[in-house]
C-alpha cells in the first residue's frame, strides 16, 4: 500500500463538504417528501401555540400513607407518579383555554390495602417570572388490577386562565401533585419513587 497523497485527501475533503452542503440544501426544500416544511406544519404555525407545558419534577411523585402516625417507607400504601401531559390551547383575547390529558400512575406500596387510590393534583399558569396567574385543583381516581403492581389513567381536563395580556411565549403551564405537609416532610427524608 502506498501512503495517501495530499491530492486524494483534498478530493475526499471537497467531496465531504459538497455532500454536507447538498444535504443542507435539500433539507430546506419543501417539495421533497419527508424533508422540510409540510403544508400541515404551515397551517399549524398560523394557529396560536400553547405555552410550554411541563410536569414539575419535585412534584411529579407523591405518596399516600396507611393510617399510622409514622410516615416511613414501610407505611406507604400508594406511590403516585405524574408520567406525562399533552396540551392543546385556544386563545381568545386575554383568555387561554387549555385541553389537558394527564397520565397518572399508581404503584402499590408495602402497606397497601385494596386496589383503589385517589390523588390530588394541580394545573397552574405562570408567567416568565414564575408568578402564578391561575391555579386549578383536580382529583383523579386510579384502580390497579388485582395482583397488579401498577395501574394508570389518562385524566382529561379543560381549564381556562386569564393571561393578563401576556404573550403566549411568556407563559408556562405547570402540573404536579398537590402535596400535603406529611408527604413534603416524607420526601425531605426518604427517596421516593
Amino acid at each position: 500500500m502506498y501512503p495517501e497523497s495530499s491530492r486524494s485527501r483534498r478530493y475526499r475533503y471537497a467531496a465531504a463538504v459538497v455532500g454536507v452542503a447538498g444535504i443542507v440544501l435539500l433539507s430546506a426544500c419543501s417539495y421533497i417528501p419527508f424533508i422540510g416544511k409540510k403544508k400541515s406544519d404551515e397551517a399549524q404555525s398560523s394557529a396560536p401555540a400553547c405555552p410550554v407545558a411541563a410536569v414539575l419534577r419535585p412534584l411529579a411523585n407523591t405518596a399516600v400513607f396507611a393510617p399510622t402516625p409514622d410516615k416511613k417507607p414501610i407505611n406507604v400504601a400508594w406511590y403516585g407518579l405524574f408520567s406525562d401531559i399533552t396540551v392543546t390551547c385556544r386563545i381568545n383575547g386575554d383568555g387561554l383555554s387549555a385541553s389537558i390529558d394527564n397520565i397518572v400512575v399508581a404503584e402499590r406500596g408495602p402497606a397497601v390495602r385494596g386496589n383503589d387510590v385517589d390523588f390530588n393534583y394541580f394545573i397552574a399558569l405562570t408567567d416568565a417570572n414564575q408568578t402564578i396567574l391561575g391555579k386549578k385543583l383536580f382529583a383523579v381516581h386510579v384502580t390497579v388490577p388485582d395482583k397488579g403492581k401498577r395501574g394508570g389513567v389518562t385524566d382529561h381536563v379543560e381549564v381556562a386562565f386569564n393571561t393578563g395580556g401576556r404573550p403566549v411565549s411568556d407563559l408556562n403551564i405547570s402540573v404536579g401533585f398537590q402535596q400535603p405537609a406529611d408527604v413534603v416532610e416524607f420526601y425531605k427524608h426518604y427517596r421516593g419513587r
